[in-house]
């Protein structure tokens, strides 16, 4: 049950091209945002599309697969986990952000 505690699974479509950081140390990094879609409908008989972006991150293989065959648009699953972390702004402002790190890729559609 280890591997259950910090999973993440979505499918969703690419918002952006992926960015693309190849390190001084040779890993290679790939940060792009997705989104998922889930339709209802409301009490008045509307249909309604709430649209959630998520920020994903991969490193190694997967980024390197991701630099050849994910274009913004593309409908993919991806699995990982949640992490979280801070930096300092270019005016020195705390930022929190949240990212799933992909560790495996699946494209889907055409």
């Amino acid at each position: 049950m280890n591997t259950l505690r910090n999973k993440v699974q979505l499918i969703g479509n690419l918002g952006n091209e992926p960015e693309i950081i190849n390190l001084e140390s040779g890993k290679t990094l790939a940060k792009f945002n997705m989104a998922t879609n889930e339709s209802y409908t409301n009490n008045k008989g509307e249909k309604i599309t709430d649209t959630q972006w998520h920020n994903i991150v991969a490193w190694g293989k997967t980024a390197q697969i991701i630099e050849k065959y994910v274009t913004k648009g593309k409908e993919i699953a991806i699995e990982g986990k949640l992490t979280s972390r801070s930096y300092d702004d270019k005016d020195g402002n705390k930022r929190y952000i949240t990212e799933v790190v992909c560790n495996e890729l699946l494209m889907l559609g055409k």
